[in-house]
C-alpha cells in the first residue's frame, strides 16, 4: 500500500514539475515576443516589461525546482537541485533589483516632466 502511495506521489510531483516548467517557458516566450514587438515600436517601457516577464518565468521555473526537492533521493541529486535553486534565485534577485531601479528612473523622469520650469529658466 505504501509503495502505491509513493508511486502516486511521484507521478503527481512529476506532472506538477512539468506544469511549472512549461508555464515558465510559455511566459518567457510570450514576453520575449512582446519584447521584440515593443523594441521594433521603440517603446520606452520595453526593458521593464521584458524584465518583469523574465522574473515571472523564473519564478515558475523556481517553483518546479522546489517541487523537485520532494523526490530527490541521493546527495548528488540534492546538490544539483540546490545549485539550480541558488542560480535561479540569484537571477530572480538581480532581475527584481533591475526592475526596481528602472521603475525609480521612470518615476524621476515623470517628476521632472511634471515640474514646471523655475522663473528665469
Amino acid at each position: 500500500m505504501a509503495h502505491i502511495l509513493e508511486e502516486i506521489l511521484h507521478a503527481i510531483i512529476n506532472y506538477g514539475i512539468l506544469l511549472f516548467e512549461y508555464v515558465g517557458v510559455i511566459v518567457l516566450i510570450i514576453d520575449g515576443i512582446q519584447g521584440i514587438i515593443a523594441y521594433i515600436k521603440r517603446d520606452p517601457g520595453m526593458r521593464l516589461n521584458l524584465a518583469q516577464g523574465m522574473a515571472t518565468a523564473l519564478s515558475f521555473k523556481l517553483g518546479g525546482e522546489i517541487l523537485r526537492t520532494v523526490i530527490v533521493q541521493t546527495f548528488q541529486e540534492i546538490a544539483i537541485v540546490a545549485c539550480i535553486i541558488i542560480l535561479r534565485s540569484a537571477l530572480t534577485f538581480l532581475i527584481h533589483w533591475e526592475i526596481k531601479h528602472m521603475e525609480q528612473a521612470e518615476n524621476l523622469e515623470e517628476k521632472k516632466a511634471e515640474t514646471p520650469p523655475a522663473p528665469g529658466e
